[in-house]
């Protein structure tokens, strides 16, 4: 039996400051009128935070799983609340002024779920993502409030089929590479573009929503296998239905975030992404959430755990297969499950089962026989994680880039410096990039852009023109979880706070070495320097509303780019 205080239960502590006592009539009174009673005043209060939105296909299934989740806090003796969350969509915004918007929405999805979780006093939380950003702006939330609290992927979409082949929304970004460079004609643009998204769920590949779902699973923040499920089957409405259960049991358990989301469990989660080949978005992501906690996590955790972490799993967008292909396969827990038998994993964390993840991985399934999706430990597909921090003179606080499907790990050439996405894209249209190039995207940085826009568009046209390993790409701004090539990005500090990436020259020879984890200008000190102090900012690009004040707040790529 939970332990008594006055009327209100051990269980209800926090939403008992607004159900209790004569004075608290009024607040009981606007409850009743959205279905409480009597009863419930006793019971826990559960918010469930659904970012369900018709402007995607990644959340426009999430009011039905929300609904799934109330179901599941009714039958465990909790009392659900569903609230709303924004969303905006990666795949629609990508290539234009809107993607700067992107990375500060997961600021507001956190500050939103932290703000009416505590203005409504919750006893716990369960939140619901779809598209790239709801994830980590979810955990973000959830490490603030410190209350039992667990997330639930919306789930991963069904690939399309285009002439009998997959395809998806990364293949309908390089087909407009090879239409513009006469490889297909606009009718078979159109097929690819009509067949990629067949429904509801994220973008099929290991980009960056399925990324960052296997990473939370990793974090011991959401239930077993929930990370590599579809997002339109019975299964993903069952993991709903039980996370609304076990939210109930973690404030009866009393299992907050912090308990959960130590250092061990980043480096879990880190070891799942090397593992699984993900995006480059995890290290500012997985920061990100660190920094809500004050755990000790730093861009040099990244190779650090890479180093003795293999890449095993041939997925999109370096590989073949897609999220459904690993989960038919036996899904996140059978990798999990691989890699902890390998030494590679600490066991002992907790997780909102309230078991520690060895013991969750004791019924996990094993890999099926016969799969290709992911190698063994022994023949893997790179000796150590595909995703690889880079410094040097142009990087001094770090850079980003994603080895995995590449042939070399290395590059030099001359640098094509353009200050904007759009310029960089439309040089590609026109075919002014050569082989041999290091394309320079600069001032997309998180106060240059401003909102580090991803270069989708301008890495999947040169992909389609058929430069993918034939020219570099380097920038302040950040990669979608789609891209491959030779790219780096995350570029620290960035142009527009006078990194030396602000001071790139057309034809300055850039070295990107991923074997020496280097980036760099052939320019001395006291060049750059010299350049440095005849350089001016430009001016900033909003003066009002939210992207002002996300250009105030927010900080350097390496440590996150938050704005807390």
């Amino acid at each position: 039996m939970p332990e008594t205080n006055g009327t209100h239960t051990a269980y209800n502590r926090r939403s008992s400051m607004i159900t209790e006592g004569d004075v608290r009539a009024p607040n009981r009174s606007m409850l009743r009128a959205v279905g409480l009673t009597d009863e419930d005043f006793t019971k826990p209060l559960i918010g469930v935070a659904s970012t369900w939105s018709e402007i995607t296909p990644c959340n426009v299934h999430i009011n039905r799983l929300a609904e799934k989740v109330r179901e599941g806090v009714r039958t465990s003796g909790g009392v659900p609340q569903i609230f709303g969350t924004i969303t905006v969509s990666d795949g629609i915004s990508m290539g234009t002024e809107g993607m700067k918007f992107s990375l500060p929405s997961r600021e507001v999805i956190a500050d939103s779920i932290e703000l009416v979780a505590n203005a409504q006093r919750f006893d716990g939380v369960v939140a619901i993502g779809g598209c790239d950003k709801n994830m980590p702006g979810c955990l973000m939330a959830l490490a603030r409030l410190n209350i039992p609290s667990l997330f639930v992927y919306g789930g991963t979409i069904l690939p399309g089929t285009c002439h009998g082949h997959d395809v998806d929304i990364v293949s309908v970004f390089e087909a407009v590479g090879q239409y513009s460079a006469g490889k297909i004609n606009r009718e078979q643009l159109r097929e690819v573009e009509a067949s990629a998204i067949p429904g509801a769920g994220s973008c099929g590949g290991m980009y960056t929503a399925n990324t960052m779902s296997s990473a939370i699973e990793a974090l011991g923040m959401s239930l077993p296998g929930g990370s590599s499920m579809p997002a339109v089957t019975a299964r993903k409405a069952q993991d709903c239905y039980d996370a609304g259960q076990a939210v109930v049991r973690l404030i009866e358990q009393d299992i907050t975030p912090r308990r959960i989301l130590t250092k061990k469990a980043f480096e879990n989660a880190i070891t799942l992404v090397m593992a699984l080949g993900g995006s480059t978005n995890a290290v500012l992501h997985l920061i990100a959430i660190a920094r809500q906690l004050d755990v000790p996590l730093t861009i040099d955790d990244f190779n650090r755990v890479g180093q003795r972490v293999p890449h095993l799993a041939d997925l999109k967008p370096g590989g073949k297969f897609v999220m459904v292909d690993l989960d038919r396969a036996g899904g996140t827990q059978a990798v999990l499950k691989l890699l902890l038998k390998a030494n590679l994993l600490h066991g002992d964390v907790l997780t909102v089962t309230g078991k520690t993840l060895a013991e969750n991985l004791e019924s996990a399934p094993d890999l099926a026989e016969g799969q290709r999706v992911v190698m063994p430990i022994d023949k893997p597909l790179h000796g150590s994680g595909p995703l690889v921090v880079l410094k040097g003179n142009l990087a001094p606080e770090g850079a980003v880039c994603k080895i995995a499907g590449l042939s070399t790990t290395s590059y030099r050439g001359p640098a094509r410096v353009f200050d904007s996405e759009e310029a960089t894209f439309e040089a590609i249209m026109n075919h002014k990039i050569n082989h041999g190039d290091v394309v320079v995207v600069r001032y997309e940085g998180p106060k240059g852009g401003p909102g580090m826009r991803e270069m989708l568009a301008v890495t999947s046209a040169l992909i389609g023109q058929g430069y993918g390993e034939t020219v570099g790409l380097i920038t302040d701004g950040r990669f979608s979880g789609g891209t491959h090539g030779m790219v780096v990005g995350h570029i620290a500090p960035e142009a527009q706070v006078g990194g030396p990436i602000a001071i790139i020259q057309d034809g300055d020879m850039i070295t990107i070495d991923a074997e020496r984890n280097l980036l760099s200008i052939d320019l001395s000190d006291e060049q750059i320097k010299r350049r440095l102090a005849q350089w001016q900012p430009p001016a900033p690009r909003y003066n009002r509303g939210v992207m002002a004040k996300y250009v105030k707040l927010v900080t350097s790529a390496s440590d996150g780019a938050i704005t807390d």
